[in-house]
C-alpha cells in the first residue's frame, strides 16, 4: 500500500509538471506572438517611410538641411537621418562635409578636413579640478557661448609620459569603448607629442604596439575598423637652453595629412575614405595606394608657429588674432605651413590653426583644411602641458 500510494503522488506530480510546461508553452506562443505583431507593427511603420520616391524624399529633406542652418536647429537634420535607412543613405548625400559647407553636422565630421575659405571657431573650456578638456564649436560670434559639443580629453598620468584621452562623450573618455576617438602621448619633460588615432587614417597606417587592439563597429565616428595607436602627427617644442623667457616655438609632422594638400585643389585624408579589407584579399589596386601612401611620408605637411614680432610700447611679443584672443599667454600660437614643405608661396601665408586664451580657463581655438577638429584639438592640447624646459 505504501508503494502504491508513492506511485500514485509521483504520477500526480508528472501531471501537475505536465501542465505547468504546456501552460509556459501557450504564454511563450502568446508573447511570441505578441513581438512577431509588434514587429510587423514597426516594419509597416518602416516601410511607410521607405515607399516616399526617392526624389520627393530628397527635396523634403534637402528643404530641411537648408533651414536648419544652424545648432541646436540643426538636430532635426541629424533626426532626419535616424528614420530608417533610405533616409539616412539621401541624408548623407545631402549633407556635405565641413571642407565643403563649413557646418559640423554628425559626429563624425569631427574627422573630416576643415572648411578651405574660412576658419572654423570653436573654443575650449578647460576643468581644472577633474583636469579634463571640452571642445564647443561656436554658435556666434561671441569668444565663448553655449556652444555645440564635439570632443572632450582628460588628462592621465603614467611613469615616463602623459596621455589625453580624447573622446566623443563628455562623461566616457576611457579607451575601452566605441566613444574613443584617439590619444595625445607626451614625453617625461613635455617637449615632444605623439598624436594617436583610434582607427587607421588610410590604408598605408601602421599601428604602434599596443595590447589593446580590438575590432570595434562604432557607427557614429567610422565602420567596424581594427582599432589601436596610428600615428597621425608629431609635435615638439624646441628646447629653451639660454633661460630667456620668450614665445614657444613649435614643430608639427602631419604624418597622415601630405604637403600636396596646402596646395589649389590639394586633398587630405580622412579615416571614412580607407575601406579594411583583409591583407590576404586585397586587391591589386588597394595594394597601389597603400605604396602611393608609403612614398607620401616622406613628404608629410609640416606646420610651424608663426613668428611672433616684438612690440615696444607695449614690451611684449604680439600676434593678429583678429579679435579672437584677448588675453596675454604663453599658450597663444598661429600655425602656417613651413617653408620646408617647397617653395614659399599664398597657401604658406595662411594661418591653419590658432590657439589663444580669452578668459581663466576658455581658449579659443579656429582651424581650417586640411586639418580636422580631432587633429587641431590634440595640437591646441599639447600646448596646456607643463614645458619645464621650453620655458
Amino acid at each position: 500500500m505504501i508503494k502504491l500510494g508513492l506511485k500514485s503522488r509521483s504520477r500526480r506530480v508528472v501531471q501537475e509538471s505536465f501542465m505547468d510546461v504546456e501552460k509556459s508553452k501557450i504564454c511563450l506562443g502568446k508573447s511570441k506572438n505578441k513581438n512577431r505583431r509588434e514587429e510587423i507593427g514597426e516594419n509597416r511603420s518602416d516601410s511607410c517611410w521607405e515607399s516616399l520616391p526617392t526624389e520627393l524624399l530628397r527635396e523634403i529633406l534637402m528643404k530641411v538641411e537648408e533651414s536648419e542652418s544652424n545648432w541646436p536647429a540643426r538636430k532635426h537634420v541629424v533626426a532626419c537621418a535616424g528614420v530608417c535607412k533610405s533616409w539616412r543613405e539621401v541624408m548623407k548625400e545631402v549633407v556635405e562635409r565641413p571642407e565643403v559647407s563649413g557646418k559640423i553636422t554628425f559626429p563624425a565630421a569631427v574627422k573630416q578636413p576643415g572648411p578651405r575659405e574660412s576658419l572654423m571657431q570653436c573654443f575650449i573650456k578647460r576643468n581644472r579640478t577633474t583636469h579634463t578638456y571640452y571642445l564647443y564649436v561656436s554658435l556666434s560670434q561671441a569668444l565663448a557661448d553655449d556652444g555645440k559639443f564635439l570632443l572632450a580629453a582628460r588628462k592621465c598620468w603614467r611613469t615616463t609620459c602623459t596621455d589625453y584621452m580624447i573622446s566623443i562623450r563628455a562623461d566616457d573618455m576611457s579607451k575601452g569603448t566605441d566613444t574613443y576617438v584617439g590619444k595625445l602621448r607626451s614625453n617625461f619633460v613635455g617637449t615632444k607629442f605623439v598624436v594617436y588615432d583610434g582607427v587607421p587614417p588610410h590604408s598605408a597606417a601602421k599601428m604602434a604596439k599596443s595590447w589593446s587592439t580590438r575590432m570595434v563597429g562604432s557607427k557614429q565616428i567610422s565602420p567596424k575598423l581594427l582599432t589601436g595607436n596610428y600615428a597621425v602627427a608629431h609635435i615638439s617644442y624646441e628646447l629653451n637652453v639660454l633661460g630667456a623667457r620668450g614665445p614657444r616655438r613649435m614643430h608639427c609632422i602631419m604624418n597622415a595629412i601630405p604637403s600636396s594638400a596646402i596646395k589649389p585643389g590639394g586633398t587630405a585624408p580622412t579615416s571614412l575614405d580607407y575601406s579594411p579589407t583583409n591583407p590576404f584579399f586585397r586587391t591589386k589596386s588597394d595594394k597601389s595606394l597603400a605604396i602611393h601612401l608609403n612614398s607620401q611620408q616622406e613628404d608629410s605637411l609640416i606646420l610651424r608657429n608663426k613668428s611672433p614680432r616684438w612690440h615696444e610700447q607695449l614690451q611684449c611679443w604680439c600676434l593678429n588674432f583678429h579679435g579672437r584672443v584677448t588675453a596675454a599667454s604663453v599658450k597663444n600660437f598661429q600655425l602656417v605651413a613651413s617653408s620646408e614643405n617647397g617653395a614659399p608661396g599664398p597657401e604658406h601665408d595662411k594661418v591653419i590653426l590658432q590657439f589663444g586664451k580669452v578668459g581663466k580657463d576658455v581658449f579659443t581655438m579656429d582651424y581650417r583644411f586640411p586639418l580636422s577638429a580631432f587633429q587641431a584639438f590634440a595640437i591646441c592640447l599639447s600646448s596646456f602641458d607643463t614645458k619645464i624646459a621650453c620655458e
